[in-house]
């Protein structure tokens, strides 16, 4: 293992590395890529990317990869997670494409560096509306299939901010004042149901991934929005494309139980409509009783979520 290697906050066998990235207006920037090793056949791996106010910390999910023979790895993009320098705006961006620079650094090391030939992409949420437009630009040769959970392809508000005049002022503030806060209200019930303080099942560092979330700004919004723009207007994923998502969206605050059976966090709705529009090859599951993050659900929803990516790599890609 290259001495740039260390052993991950999870414990053995996962590995981290620290991927140096060019200063930006806050200073220096870096990403974390994750690894975890597979003892089946070389060459295959996946590289999975997380959603907003998150960060990978899911080892039932790498397992199940790993079981399969891939080589598995999970990237904490700048500002997330292990990513997280002192002086930085957590989570926070302009554009979309300032993360090309840390997928194509993770990828030139499983490619190049790690000699994998079949890699399979992975995403969560808003990190299913960035890795779709990285594929589209980068057209990665080596790029086998695309594992969509919940991704976030269009604005689930149906108030203001979907009013094309307000779409404009959101676009001329975004430009003009950036790091204007964008006041919302965040319901913790979703990650007080998955995390073990409050009785859920999962463990995770609530500094990387807090019950409230993380402030959205003006300038962040922005750059979501012209990533849905891009998106709707039809993308060329060329491999097959399996978009997961639950069967039914709910409201937390109406349901305090909808957090173990639906999506509290995205219109389902809009997942759904938007899925075809990432490329030619599109198969779109809808999992009955998934939470938000789908492989985050009950047990017995998990095992359905992973019976269905399963048949459909045997199918399409395997």
């Amino acid at each position: 293992m290259p001495a740039a290697f260390e052993t991950d906050v999870l414990g053995r066998p996962y590995r981290v590395e620290t991927i140096d990235l060019p200063d930006d207006s806050e200073g220096p920037v870096v990403a974390t890529l994750v690894h975890k090793p597979t003892r089946k056949r070389a060459g295959r791996a996946v590289l999975h990317v997380h959603g907003f106010a998150d960060y990978f910390f899911h080892r039932e999910y790498a397992e199940w990869w790993t079981a399969r023979g891939y080589t598995f790895y999970a990237l904490d993009l700048r500002k997330y997670g292990r990513s997280i320098l002192d002086h930085q705006t957590p989570n926070y961006t302009e554009d979309l494409a300032d993360y090309y620079l840390e997928i194509d650094a993770a990828w030139q090391r499983i490619t190049e560096r790690d000699g994998h030939t079949s890699v399979a992409v992975s995403a969560h949420s808003t990190g299913g509306l960035t890795l779709p437009l990285w594929v589209n630009d980068r057209r990665p040769d080596e790029l086998s299939a695309m594992v969509l959970n919940s991704p976030w392809l269009d604005l689930q508000s149906s108030g203001w901010l979907r009013n094309p005049a307000a779409r404009a002022a959101l676009n001329q503030l975004g430009v003009r004042q950036p790091r204007r806060l964008i006041p919302r209200n965040v319901d913790t019930s979703y990650g007080r149901a998955l995390h073990t303080s409050h009785g859920g099942e999962f463990d995770y560092d609530l500094a990387w991934k807090p019950l409230e979330s993380w402030p959205v700004y003006a300038g962040w919004l922005r750059a979501i929005r012209a990533g849905h723009d891009r998106v709707h207007a039809g993308l060329d994923v060329s491999a097959p494309v399996l978009v997961l998502s639950s069967t039914v969206s709910a409201s937390a605050a109406v349901d305090p139980d909808a957090v173990n059976r639906a999506d509290v966090v995205l219109d389902v709705q809009q997942i759904r409509r938007w899925a075809s529009s990432l490329g030619s090859h599109v198969t779109s599951i809808a999992i009955d009783g998934g939470r938000h993050d789908l492989v985050l659900s009950v047990p017995e929803v998990r095992a359905r979520v992973y019976a269905e990516l399963d048949r459909w790599l045997a199918t399409y890609v395997e």
